[in-house]
């Protein structure tokens, strides 16, 4: 493919998903306090990864990566739990929370099939759930911050999101943001000053110090890596479908999930969160007809380029925190609704998927609403059920895998004896 055809292509995927890894930093970091120029080294570090993960899993290499003309980015749930873990525990900690989630992911996957049983659509689509709204409230402050822009932001990227097609309605987000940052700049709103006049940046190695491991503290995060396989299936399963290749999902997906465990180890060091392959760049497969792998690989190398040109990423981290607020309230309020979607897959008219949904439900709200509800419980359990998502993933799997086991034994007939 000639470099005039390829790098449109190859832009079109950038700006398909740029927006992801943008608005997670800056969550990320506004969660953290950073200032203005550990935001932006931070937002280089991030680009740098998601670029050698599409590299990664485009081409493959030694099993690592599904050479599927896949992207990768930071995972917005994962986001989400890496501020939990990092309000309660500590920056540190919660970067090592990152790097035992990616080598979970490395050590169960010879034990895969067994796992991914374990999170149905009703699990899976419960947590999205909690995640989203849990989202939405730890994303509410940034957009308060400034709320003429913040809403500004919003109602452009909504109506982006109904109005548009195609490629442009996937770059409804990025729109937002520009509409927002010129109304910010009409209403006086403060840019943020980012120093620095280099041109190269290089991601700074353990920018919170050395982490630190605390199984408990990662154990919210440990078990999202552990249903991020069912996601990870799916998106295998869809993209090969879409490049017209026959899925083989044992053979596949524990590539795509080695090559999210490489990536999220790199950035558990640099100070990001959990990386996962994205299925957003799917519909423009679908869209374009265009299957190589070598315009995936082409779009990782222009993330890369971006990453490490300082000035890019000081220009995107002077955005005004409204703003990205706003952008992020749309982008988590989609993910409540990905998990209404995959609830539709269930049949909530089955009285025992209606009670694991109410349960879960009311498990991963509970912390969202009243935060100290579980104060005076003991550390460990403090833990593990004051905090939404973990809480409503590991109610909705113990009672599924419950209701399952009990409906399996009453269809088994009883043995006939002999007289």
């Amino acid at each position: 493919m000639p470099p005039s055809r390829l790098l449109p292509l190859a832009a079109q995927h950038v700006l398909a998903m740029i927006a992801a890894p943008v608005s997670t930093v800056f969550l990320v970091a506004d969660g953290l306090r950073l200032p203005p120029d550990r935001t932006a080294a931070l937002l280089g570090a991030t680009l740098v990864l998601c670029g050698a993960g599409a590299l990664l899993q485009s081409f493959g290499v030694l099993r690592i990566g599904a050479r599927l003309p896949f992207m990768m980015l930071p995972g917005g749930a994962a986001a989400a739990i890496f501020l939990q873990i990092a309000r309660a525990h500590g920056a540190a900690t919660a970067s090592g929370a990152v790097l035992l989630a990616a080598a979970l992911l490395l050590a169960v996957l010879p034990v895969y099939g067994r796992i991914v049983r374990f999170f149905p659509p009703l699990v899976m689509g419960t947590t999205v759930l909690v995640i989203g709204i849990d989202m939405v409230a730890a994303t509410a402050p940034m957009a308060a911050a400034g709320s003429a822009p913040a809403l500004v932001t919003v109602a452009a990227t909504a109506l982006g999101l109904l109005l548009l097609r195609g490629v442009w309605r996937q770059l409804s987000v990025l729109l937002g943001l520009a509409v927002g940052t010129a109304a910010a700049a009409l209403a006086g709103a403060p840019f943020r000053a980012v120093p620095g006049d280099g041109v190269l940046a290089l991601p700074r190695l353990l920018p919170y110090g050395t982490p630190h491991f605390d199984l408990l503290a990662a154990l919210p995060l440990l078990v999202f890596a552990l249903a991020s396989l069912a996601e990870a299936t799916g998106q295998t399963v869809l993209t090969s479908e879409a490049v017209g290749r026959t899925p083989q999902p044992s053979r596949d997906v524990p590539r795509t999930v080695r090559a999210d465990a490489v990536a999220s180890l790199a950035a558990g060091l640099f100070g990001g969160t959990t990386m996962v392959t994205s299925a957003e760049n799917i519909g423009i497969v679908r869209l374009t007809g265009v299957r190589s792998r070598l315009v995936t690989a082409a779009a990782g190398a222009l993330l890369m380029a971006c990453g490490l040109l300082a000035p890019v990423a000081r220009l995107v981290a002077a955005l005004p925190v409204p703003v990205v607020g706003g952008a992020a309230l749309v982008l988590y309020a989609v993910i409540a609704a990905m998990g209404v979607d995959m609830l539709r897959r269930t049949d909530l008219a089955d009285r025992a998927a209606s009670t694991v949904v109410a349960l879960a439900l009311l498990a991963g709200l509970l912390p969202v609403l009243t935060p100290r509800l579980y104060a005076p419980l003991p550390g460990w359990a403090h833990a593990l059920l004051g905090s939404g998502v973990p809480a409503a993933a590991l109610t909705a799997a113990v009672l599924s895998a419950l209701f399952h086991r009990l409906d399996a034994n009453r269809r088994t007939p009883a043995p006939v004896g002999t007289h």
